[in-house]
C-alpha cells in the first residue's frame, strides 16, 4: 500500500508589479504603490499535479518581510498529509495562529497574522482543486455543521455563538439551488474604483467614470483626503460625469482624525457620496461610530485593514459601520472570514469586499459568492469591489459583464498567478526587475 500522499513543497516569491508608474492604486494615505504579493505554492507528492496557491497582498517595499513571515510557518505545513488538511483545513489554521512562540508577534494580526492568511488560502485552493469546485460552490455546498467546525469562536461568542452560527447557515441553504441559478446566470454585483486613483486628472477621471457607467456598473468610488479643496473639484467632476443616478463612494484610506472625517465628509455631502471608507484609524471602533453618528445618511465603510475577527466584533457591537469590508487576505484567510461573514449575518449589516488590490478580486468574489448562495441569501445594497489591472498575470482571471463579476467556475480558489509573470516581476532578480536595475546603473549620474 502507497503511503498517504503529503505536502512535500512551501516555495515563495516576492512578486511586486510597478503600478506607480502610472498611479494606479494611489490614495491620499499610499501616493506611490507598487502592487505586490508575498505568494506561496503548496505542492504534493498525491500525483494528481495539484497544487495550493495564496498570497498576502502588500504595495511594495516590505513585501520582502511579509515574505519571510510565510516562509516562518514552512515547518508546520511541510509533511502535513494532503487528505487530512483538505477534509479539514481548519487543522492548518488552528496549528498556525496556535503557534505559543510565533503568537507572541500578534496574536492575530499584523505581518505574522497575513502570512498565516496567505497559507491558510493555498490550503483551501488546494482542497477545492482537489475536489474539483471553485472555492465558493465547495463552500456552499458544505455541510453547515462542518462549515461552524471551520470557525474559530473564541473572543467572538459574547456576539456569535456556535450554536447561532450553525442556525445561520442552516437557514441559508434554504432557496440555495435557486440563487446558485441566479448568480450562475447574472453574476454578482461589482463597483469600481478604477477612475478614482488619486494621482488621476480630472479628465482621465471624468472619462474612466463616464466609461464605467456605459459598462454597467451602478457605483464608482473616488480617493479623497489629502486636499479638501481638490475633493470638492473631484467629486463634483465625477458625479457630472455619471450623472445623479449612479452611486458615487468616497474612500479616505485613514487619512483623518475623527473631527477631521466629519468635517470633509459633511463638505462633500452636496455630491451625495453613498459611503465614505476608512475615515480614521482602523482599530478606532469609536471613532467609527462617532463619525457614522455625525455624517448620516452618509453610510461609513470600513474593513479592509482591521485586524481580525475580534474588532470586526466592536465595530458591529458598536453601531459603527454601515458597510461591513472584508478582504481576503488581511485576516487569517478563508477560516476567519467565515467568521466575519457570519458576524455580518448575526447583525445584519451587508458585506461589501474590498478587493483593490493584485488578486484580491480573485480571490474575494468566492466570499461573496458563498455569502450570497448559502449564508446572507441576498445581494442587495452588496457589491465587491473592482479594479481593472493586473487580472491578465492570473491563469483564473475575473471576468466582468455589465457590471457585475460572472461566477469562477475552474476548481480552486482562483489564486495561481502565470509562471511567466513569476518569473518576470520576482523582486529583485525578475526579467522586469534586473533590466531595471540594470538601465539604473547606466545612467548619468
Amino acid at each position: 500500500m502507497s503511503a498517504a500522499p503529503r505536502i512535500t513543497g512551501f516555495d515563495t516569491y516576492d512578486i511586486r508589479f510597478p503600478t506607480s508608474g502610472e498611479l494606479d492604486g494611489s490614495d491620499a494615505m499610499n501616493p506611490d504603490p507598487d502592487y505586490s504579493a508575498a505568494y506561496v505554492v503548496l505542492g504534493t507528492d498525491a500525483g494528481d499535479g495539484a497544487e495550493g496557491h495564496g498570497f498576502a497582498f502588500t504595495i511594495g517595499r516590505g513585501n520582502d518581510v511579509q515574505v519571510a513571515a510565510i516562509e516562518a510557518l514552512r515547518h508546520h505545513v511541510l509533511g502535513l498529509r494532503v487528505d487530512e488538511v483538505c477534509a479539514d483545513p481548519g487543522l492548518v489554521s488552528r496549528s498556525l495562529t496556535g503557534d505559543s512562540q510565533l503568537r507572541w508577534l500578534g496574536p492575530e494580526k499584523g505581518v505574522t497574522h497575513m502570512a498565516v492568511g496567505a497559507v491558510v488560502n493555498a490550503v483551501w485552493d488546494l482542497a477545492a482543486r482537489r475536489a474539483g469546485k471553485p472555492l465558493w460552490k465547495l463552500l456552499a455546498d458544505a455541510d453547515p455543521e462542518w462549515l461552524v467546525s471551520q470557525v474559530d469562536f473564541r473572543y467572538i461568542t459574547d456576539a456569535l455563538t456556535p450554536d447561532e452560527a450553525l442556525a445561520l447557515l442552516r437557514a441559508g441553504r434554504e432557496g440555495r439551488r435557486e440563487r446558485e441559478a441566479v448568480l450562475l446566470e447574472h453574476g454578482y454585483p461589482a463597483y469600481t474604483t478604477s477612475p478614482g486613483w488619486l494621482g488621476y486628472s480630472d479628465e482621465k477621471l471624468a472619462r474612466l467614470a463616464g466609461e464605467a457607467v456605459a459598462d454597467g456598473f451602478t457605483q464608482i468610488k473616488l480617493k479623497v483626503g489629502a486636499d479638501l479643496a481638490d475633493d470638492i473639484r473631484r467629486c463634483r467632476t465625477a458625479r457630472a460625469a455619471i450623472g445623479d443616478g449612479v452611486r458615487m463612494a468616497v474612500d479616505a484610506n485613514q487619512r483623518w482624525d475623527v473631527g477631521e472625517a466629519i468635517a470633509w465628509t459633511r463638505a462633500l455631502a452636496e455630491f451625495d457620496p453613498y459611503w465614505v471608507e476608512e475615515p480614521t484609524s482602523p482599530d478606532d471602533v469609536l471613532g467609527h461610530a462617532a463619525v457614522r453618528a455625525a455624517v448620516a445618511p452618509v453610510k461609513v465603510a470600513t474593513g479592509e485593514h482591521v485586524q481580525n475577527r475580534i474588532v470586526f466584533k466592536q465595530l458591529l457591537q458598536a453601531g459603527a459601520v454601515d458597510i461591513l469590508q472584508i478582504d481576503a487576505a488581511r485576516v487569517g484567510g478563508v477560516n476567519e472570514n467565515l467568521a466575519i461573514l457570519l458576524l455580518a449575518a448575526r447583525f445584519g449589516v451587508p458585506v461589501c469586499p474590498h478587493a483593490g488590490g493584485v488578486g484580491l478580486c480573485e480571490l474575494v468574489q468566492h466570499l461573496s459568492m458563498f455569502d450570497y448562495v448559502a449564508l446572507s441569501g441576498t445581494t442587495r445594497d452588496r457589491v465587491i469591489e473592482y479594479v481593472g489591472h493586473l487580472h491578465e498575470h492570473f491563469l483564473d482571471p475575473v471576468v466582468i459583464r455589465r457590471g457585475r463579476y460572472a461566477a469562477p467556475a475552474a476548481p480552486g480558489f482562483s489564486a495561481a498567478m502565470a509562471p511567466e509573470s513569476i518569473a518576470r516581476y520576482t523582486f529583485p532578480h525578475g526579467e522586469y526587475w534586473a533590466a531595471r536595475a540594470a538601465a539604473a546603473e547606466e545612467a548619468p549620474a
